[in-house]
């Protein structure tokens, strides 16, 4: 319960004239922003639907050749390389670090917009939503200064995170997860939490009512993390959670091995920045080559952010050899490990791809159904990458829809499961470089 004194703060704030006029600045920003993502997003899916459909079948191949992410990586790394060595902000927040970071301002939004719509659809193993981030905040920032307001340091913040919470709910497909992500990252509580929640749920709700008519209107798709069709909701028993921790452990090392591989990469190209971003995006597409070169399947699949390989993933599972979803975790993960220290982009979608596949993988062990196999695979992987239990599980639960409340006890014991195996990992590694 929260305390009269602070509830009685909490009530002159919301009433007070400046915050009033924060969330009307919030709910007239969230619609543009908005708009300016879903372009943004809208022609980097074209782009990669041209680079890995249209222009393989222009040139007699029925799908991407195995071959096909050597040339596209090149480019990519290629692009990349000048943008992040020489441009403001260095092409925005390396991945390796997280999701976020401080908000950019006007000299480092170009370069951060250009290399993620450049090189993402080239088939970088990084998900849109941190350039995404970034994005939105500058962008709410400028629309600010171009009204020649002059707000506060800290309402400034709040400004800035109101713009990557609209921007960020576009792509994952909902204003309550991204307001939940703010305020777990935040930790915040009481009267700041709800000071700073109120303005990041209007400015996100607005976007999404904009974003959905848009979508309809122009008949763009952008490709957000969504599941259209996924296994039929069963409930849990007492396989589900034998084999479910077990595994939600197993996702937790693996991704955490992911991201000590990026801090290792990062390193190595912190010293000839140019020329080893380039080495590092050939290697990425080389292993995403040899994926398709032992499973027969489409070097596509361990490709680009993994949202339409999820949603392939979960509407028809059985279709995947378990030998095909080991594959696709190693290669794809060593893929996503390497441009998580050298590229630019987000490291939640891949790696919530990932997690689902391990999942799936443990699925034929005696006990573990499919379903539960997916709903505590997502919840896990997103864990351990955003390091926010509740945001993971909440996600989860919403990417698997209304069918799976009965899975919601397993997904919330994954989330923790996970993102506890992720700290004590770190600490360890913490702990043996000091020593």
């Amino acid at each position: 319960m929260t305390p009269p004194a602070e509830a009685s703060t909490l009530r002159r704030t919301v009433i007070s004239r400046g915050y009033l006029r924060l969330l009307l600045l919030s709910v007239l920003l969230g619609a543009p922003i908005s708009l300016a993502c879903f372009f943004f997003v809208g022609f980097q899916h074209e782009l990669q639907h041209w680079v890995w459909e249209s222009l393989p079948e222009a040139l007699g191949h029925d799908r991407a050749p195995w071959w096909w992410p050597l040339p596209a990586l090149t480019l990519a790394g290629l692009i990349a390389a000048p943008i992040i060595t020489r441009t403001p902000g260095a092409g925005g927040h390396v991945p390796v670090h997280g999701l976020g970071g401080d908000p950019i301002g006007p000299k480092q939004l170009p370069g951060t917009a250009l290399v993620a719509l450049t090189t993402l659809p080239l088939g970088v193993v990084l998900g849109p939503e941190a350039p995404l981030m970034a994005v939105g905040s500058a962008l709410a920032l400028l629309a600010v200064r171009a009204l020649r307001a002059t707000p506060d340091p800290k309402a400034s913040l709040v400004i800035a995170t109101t713009g990557s919470t609209a921007a960020i709910a576009t792509i994952l497909g909902n204003p309550l997860v991204a307001a939940i992500m703010v305020i777990e990252a935040a930790g915040l509580a009481g009267a700041q939490m709800v000071a700073l929640l109120l303005p990041c749920l209007l400015a996100s709700a607005a976007g999404a009512l904009v974003f959905t008519g848009f979508g309809n209107w122009t008949g763009l798709t952008i490709g957000a993390l969504s599941l259209p069709t996924v296994p039929p909701d069963v409930d849990p028993d007492a396989g589900d959670f034998l084999w479910g921790v077990p595994a939600a452990v197993l996702i937790g090392v693996l991704l955490t091995a992911g991201r000590g591989l990026g801090r290792r990469v990062l390193t190595w190209t912190g010293r000839q920045t140019a020329v080893r971003t380039v080495a590092c995006a050939v290697a990425a597409g080389g292993c995403i080559a040899v994926y398709a070169l032992v499973t027969g399947r489409s070097p596509e699949e361990a490709a680009l952010s993994g949202q339409a390989t999820l949603a392939v993933l979960a509407e028809d599972p059985h279709a995947w050899p378990v030998s095909a979803l080991i594959a696709l975790v190693v290669f794809k993960g060593v893929a996503w490990g390497i441009c998580l220290g050298s590229l630019r982009g987000g490291p939640i979608f891949p790696s919530v791809l990932l997690g689902a596949a391990v999942g799936i993988a443990c699925a034929g062990l005696p006990g573990l159904g499919v379903t539960a196999g997916l709903a505590l695979g997502v919840a896990a992987a997103a864990a351990v990458v955003t390091g926010l239990p509740l945001t993971a599980a909440v996600l989860a639960l919403l990417l698997l829809g209304p069918g799976a409340h009965s899975q919601t006890p397993l997904i919330v014991i994954a989330s923790v499961t996970a993102f506890l195996t992720g700290q004590l990992l770190a600490r360890r590694d913490a702990a043996t470089k000091e020593s």
